[in-house]
């Protein structure tokens, strides 16, 4: 009951027109339908955040006069909300199309080895629509999965070259969609297909190898790199910050007269620089650089941002934990002469 609830509240908070689109979109993360009951979830979790924000932050600054209140009051819950529920989508968006990239890369690891039984089909003697069905083997994972929808439409009266080609639109595959053009193309103009799908075969297999050979060409660079990052920069900013400690607890203790001049942007009074300014700057240097280096390393080594996310993670915490320990480490060594050490 709760669930028909949520589900009956979550689809009316979808509007219409945009229910295709959702649709498509989920079919691509392996779902069926559209998770209605979730979005109804989001609505009354982002409404009860929402009130304690208002209560708590929002409500003891604008109480005040009745209409002023009411506007404000107004604008703030909307603005609460709006920006809960974008943050929540947002969230939610990137890591279903992060499901949807590694399902697409492993159909495309996988046809090859299909076609292949498909050609062996044909050879034998079988129909097309025939093989498309009898290469379907559960190794084949999501292949399989998705090659079974097609030859259910077949089954129902679908053409098959269409049925194809909206498997192929399906995903946002290139390797994919060449290859099912090429196949349907020459089913459609009658010729043989097991030739051209032989080709098909041999042209992936090649562009395998090619991808294996130009990740192998690039690895001295992703392993510079990643050392340099998670290694060599959280030594540098944890001396960085150690030697920048130095000499502002040299110059504190030199009198206000010879503070003239440029030494005055370490004294930490008026316009100096704190010492936990630059912690605080070094460790959000950190953050951006690993982050960065992480993106750069997946283009590197997989042409694509979505295929190396997993890399950020392991270079934050390498190159902060790493960070903080030299930190330690050194300021330990320089206890006597660092403020506080």
């Amino acid at each position: 009951m709760e669930l028909l609830f949520l589900s009956t509240f979550g689809k009316a908070f979808i509007p219409k027109a945009l229910r295709p689109h959702l649709r498509a979109f989920f079919e691509k993360t392996g779902r069926d339908d559209i998770p209605y009951e979730a979005f109804g979830v989001l609505f009354w979790v982002a409404t009860l955040i929402t009130y304690l924000i208002y209560i708590t932050q929002v409500y003891p600054v604008i109480r005040g006069g009745a209409f002023a209140f009411f506007l404000l009051t107004l604008f703030a819950w909307t603005g609460l909300m709006l920006l809960i529920l974008s943050v929540v989508v947002g969230f939610g968006y990137f890591f279903l199309t992060l499901k949807i990239y590694r399902r697409t890369k492993e159909m495309e690891s996988k046809l090859a080895d299909y076609l292949t039984l498909v050609s062996t089909s044909l050879k034998g003697g079988y129909s097309f629509e025939k093989a498309l069905w009898s290469a379907i083997k559960p190794e084949f994972g999501i292949l399989a999965k998705e090659i079974g929808l097609v030859s259910k439409k077949v089954m129902t009266g679908n053409d098959v070259g269409d049925s194809l080609n909206d498997f192929a639109m399906k995903y946002d595959s290139p390797i994919l969609r060449r290859a099912l053009a090429l196949i349907i193309g020459e089913l459609e103009s009658g010729g043989r297909v097991v030739d051209v799908i032989d080709r098909v075969i041999v042209d992936l297999k090649k562009t395998k190898a090619l991808k294996e050979e130009m990740a192998a060409s690039t690895l001295t660079y992703v392993i510079f790199i990643s050392a340099l990052v998670m290694f060599v920069m959280p030594v540098l900013f944890a001396l960085s910050f150690v030697l920048f400690s130095i000499i502002t607890g040299f110059v504190k203790n030199i009198s206000l007269t010879a503070l003239s001049g440029p030494l005055s942007v370490v004294n930490g009074k008026g316009g100096g620089v704190d010492p936990a300014d630059y912690k605080l700057f070094t460790t959000m240097a950190i953050v951006i650089i690993s982050s960065s280096s992480a993106i750069i390393v997946s283009i590197i080594e997989k042409g694509d941002i979505r295929g190396g996310i997993k890399y950020i993670p392991l270079f934050l915490l390498t190159s902060l934990t790493l960070y903080f320990l030299f930190l330690k480490i050194l300021t330990g060594m320089f206890g006597g002469i660092v403020p506080g050490g």
